[in-house]
């Protein structure tokens, strides 16, 4: 792996998936202690759409993409808030509308060679430095964001009635915190793909939950484990000639199903313990 980064594209590669680690660490959090995957799913795919419109117009990735996934997301986040009963069912009309309304467009692209796995799986090995540099803004603003609100977002958490009456501001601040998740997705898109972008946000978060103390311990560590499985899955991909992204998910997973496992063999071997006590 040291050898690969001599070339600037491995270096380039090993940053996104850092900065990616990091940003899906904090965020990803979030997203597993407010129970929102499958919300995170409906935006990812409804992400689609975003990109479809920029190729069709000509638009910069960035700005298509980030606009019309904002637009998903406030729309999904208004759902759960007024019609949570109906939410996943409406949220999953939205993903499958974002994602077949970009497909069309892309369809009707003059010149349209787009290479289409590329974002359904990613292609970290070609983010450029000016993607680098959005990034890292991004996970400055993410890092901003929940120091500053760290009290109020872990009220919104664990007990929205307990925020309301402290006198946070839950709506404005779960409208603020699925906006941030909207544009963290667009930024990991390309590092992992639309199809691979839950399991970065929500397997680092599941692991780390089970040891951490603390919302912050919990943000940190998965951060840190993402970073594990973005740079061993990138040494697979390279010393084997694998697709990255699924390369990354992939060492995710076998995490996740090690712990696991681990869990219930504890679990086994304590109640056998007890019975014979």
């Amino acid at each position: 792996m040291i050898e690969a980064l001599q070339f600037e594209f491995m270096r380039n590669a090993l940053l996104a998936g850092l900065l990616a680690a990091v940003i899906c660490g904090i965020m990803g959090t979030l997203v597993v202690v407010n129970r929102i995957v499958f919300l995170s799913g409906g935006i990812a795919h409804a992400a689609y759409g975003g990109i479809g419109l920029s190729f069709f117009f000509g638009w910069p990735y960035m700005v298509g993409t980030i606009g019309f996934s904002l637009f998903a997301a406030m729309l999904m986040a208004a759902i759960t808030l007024q019609a949570k009963h109906r939410a996943d069912t409406i949220i999953g009309v939205i993903w499958a509308l974002g994602m077949a309304f970009g497909i069309i467009l892309m369809d009707l692209t003059p010149g349209y060679h787009v290479d289409l796995m590329s974002y359904l799986f990613g292609s970290i090995l070609t983010v450029p430095d000016s993607d680098l540099w959005t990034m890292l803004i991004m996970a400055a603003v993410i890092a901003v964001f929940v120091v500053g609100y760290y009290n109020d977002l872990l009220a919104l958490s664990y007990d929205e009635e307990f925020a309301q009456v402290r006198g946070v501001p839950v709506k404005g601040l779960y409208f603020t915190m699925i906006g941030m998740l909207a544009i963290t997705i667009v930024m990991v898109i390309q590092v992992v793909g639309l199809i691979l972008i839950i399991a970065l946000l929500t397997i680092p978060p599941f692991i780390a939950e089970k040891y951490a103390k603390s919302l912050f311990q919990m943000m940190a560590g998965s951060s840190i484990l993402g970073a594990l499985f973005t740079m061993t899955g990138l040494w697979l991909a390279y010393r084997f000639d694998l697709t990255s992204g699924a390369s990354i998910i992939l060492v995710s997973g076998i995490a996740f199903l090690i712990i696991l496992g681990t869990e219930k063999l504890r679990l086994s071997a304590r109640k056998a313990n007890g019975r014979k006590s």
